[in-house]
């Protein structure tokens, strides 16, 4: 049994796997994730700071559901964060198109592909030495 203390109020809880946060506190993030989600439906134009005084939550906690997608803004929204390889601005997630393409196509690369072995049927043998004999017994 792996048991933790919550890194939000401090209580123990038996930790499986995911925030190393207690069911409450994992329940109470959960309610203020709708909450945000729903300001940002009503005010599409809101920038990071203001949706994060009314809804009474740190702004890195929402770049952290922007980051994990769970967040996505429209394109005339101001709130974009740097994608992390090349850092042009993104509404959701961690990189941009573009860099997730490239390094797609860089691990195909890496990839090794199954090769195709060719072989030929074993020839069938002529020679009589290799054949089975039986002995006469009389």
């Amino acid at each position: 049994m792996n048991v933790r203390n919550c890194k939000k109020c401090g209580k123990l809880f038996n930790y499986i796997s995911g925030l190393p946060i207690c069911q409450g506190c994992r329940e109470k993030n959960e309610e203020v994730f709708q909450t945000v989600k729903k300001y940002i439906r009503e005010n599409p134009r809101a920038d990071i700071r203001e949706v994060s005084a009314e809804c009474e939550v740190e702004t890195a906690q929402i770049q952290q559901w922007i980051r994990e997608e769970r967040l996505e803004f429209t394109e005339d929204s101001p709130i974009k964060l740097p994608c992390e390889k090349c850092g042009v601005m993104i509404r959701a997630g961690k990189y941009c198109e573009k860099c997730k393409g490239a390094m797609a196509k860089n691990l195909s690369s890496v990839i090794e592909k199954p090769k195709v072995v060719v072989t030929s049927a074993p020839k069938k043998q002529t020679d009589h030495s290799s054949k089975m004999r039986f002995l006469d017994k009389r």
